[in-house]
């Protein structure tokens, strides 16, 4: 009767079973989560936990590896590079996101309205499949200063050319031995010559290629009248040899777009011409036996427009960040669009029933719906920017590189890039580390939020 009543106390005693204990059943799921974590948690501490333990130790000591302290902190913030460096972060922090951001905002929006928005995605996408260090490469060599090198130059040029009435002539002089002559650049008749005269200008040491194709035969120039000086300006060389030097002839192209002053004995500019297509110019409203002396501004002579000097230090941090958002525009593009393809459309339409325009719309649904996705892709590319190296090292030359200097940067110069100083190297890294946490710590908080919903 009492093994009964055991029995029935406890089912599992007459069962033939042994008893489990939930110790036992605790125990073997901590021991399976460890076998499945422990080599995640290996890679993670030798990859990551190591090294910013060992970065930290090593911040503290030397060159030589002597204990040093907080000497590499102090240095650190009494360097001059450094400074420029975090200013640059800061720059960076504040212009690249923003800007990759509102513009994925506005590309995300438009490829709502296009029909070919495959082609559209494809095109603002394709430079992430592009490496930094190519990236690099390209703008640097879009935006060299030579325009016969640098793409943009060349088109700045080019547009300068075509809407520029004057012309430039580098290297230009005169034919020696005709009256001509050349002081600081400024190409003149050596003797006065009075109003109703006319004055020619024979020039040489202009390539053929400075020639426009707008230049024609020379033309001699009409008779003067008496309160009028003209001539030709033209180039004394005829291809392949021949003519007569000094004289207009077969041949020899008339020189357009130069400036032709006539200038009084008090130094005064009386009147001005440009020559035409045949090297001609009528300088006009002269007073009538009045002596000038007639010249060419050396400006007709300089270099002319060639470009901007992008890659100098005053501007070398909007090519490298223009280069950043030509990259990274595409892939807050992509975050922001599928952001809107998970969107409630009905509070869209709903708004529009009510009479809300287009930009109502944007403003009041769609922006704030987006803010969650906003906030991601900012925080994402803050993260991206605070580590950004390949492109300043690679965009800037010589002479523009402290001006682009990042704290990245600045971290590879003084531990590998010739300075050898593990130790200051370690504090920057450390200052790096410090910098970014916060946006990495934000943006772990918002993926919870979002799974947590």
């Amino acid at each position: 009767m009492t093994a009964v009543v055991d029995a029935a106390a406890d089912p599992a005693a007459g069962s033939g079973h042994p008893v489990r204990s939930p110790r036992n059943g605790r125990g073997r799921r901590v021991l399976l989560l460890v076998s499945f974590l422990a080599p995640a948690l290996v890679v993670l501490g030798a990859l990551v936990v190591y090294p910013i333990v060992y970065t930290l130790i090593r911040s503290f000591y030397g060159v030589h590896g002597e204990f040093t302290g907080w000497d590499n902190y102090v240095r650190m913030f009494t360097n001059q590079s450094t400074f420029t460096a975090i200013r640059n972060n800061i720059m960076w922090v504040i212009v690249a996101p923003i800007t990759c951001t509102v513009l994925g905002l506005i590309f995300a929006v438009l490829l709502e309205k296009l029909k070919w928005k495959t082609a559209f995605k494809l095109i603002i996408f394709m430079p992430m499949a592009i490496s930094m260090l190519a990236a690099g490469v390209i703008f640097r060599g879009m935006f060299q200063e030579n325009p016969n090198l640098g793409v943009v130059n060349a088109v700045l040029v080019g547009v300068n050319d075509a809407f520029s009435a004057q012309a430039s002539y580098p290297g230009a002089r005169p034919r020696d031995g005709f009256g001509i002559i050349e002081d600081k650049g400024v190409v003149a008749a050596e003797h006065e010559v009075a109003a109703g005269s006319v004055q020619d200008f024979p020039l040489v040491g202009v390539k053929q290629s400075a020639v426009p194709d707008t230049a024609e035969q020379a033309a001699a120039a009409p008779a003067a009248k008496p309160d009028q000086i003209t001539g030709t300006v033209f180039l004394d060389v005829v291809p392949g040899g021949g003519g007569t030097q000094g004289q207009i002839g077969d041949g020899k192209k008339g020189l357009p777009g130069i400036r032709v002053d006539a200038v009084a004995p008090d130094g005064s500019v009386k009147g001005y011409a440009t020559t035409g297509a045949g090297g001609t110019f009528t300088i006009e409203g002269l007073a009538a036996g009045q002596s000038y002396r007639v010249a060419l501004p050396a400006s007709n002579f300089a270099q002319g427009f060639q470009g901007v000097s992008w890659l100098s230090p005053a501007l070398i941090n909007v090519v490298i960040i223009l280069s950043y958002v030509w990259i990274w525009a595409g892939f807050a593009m992509v975050m922001i669009a599928s952001g809107l393809s998970a969107m409630d459309r009905s509070l869209q339409e709903a708004s529009r029933i009510d009479g809300a325009n287009e930009w109502q719309v944007f403003t009041r649904i769609t922006a704030p719906l987006l803010s969650p996705v906003l906030i991601v892709v900012f925080v994402t590319l803050i993260i991206n920017v605070l580590k950004i190296f390949d492109l300043v090292y690679v965009i800037p030359p010589g002479e523009s590189k402290p001006a682009a200097n990042v704290i990245a940067v600045e971290m590879w110069t003084v531990s590998f890039g010739g300075g050898n100083d593990q130790g200051l190297g370690s504090a920057l890294a450390i200052l790096l580390l410090i910098l970014v946490l916060p946006s990495m710590i934000i943006n772990v908080r918002r993926f919870r939020e979002e799974r947590s919903r």
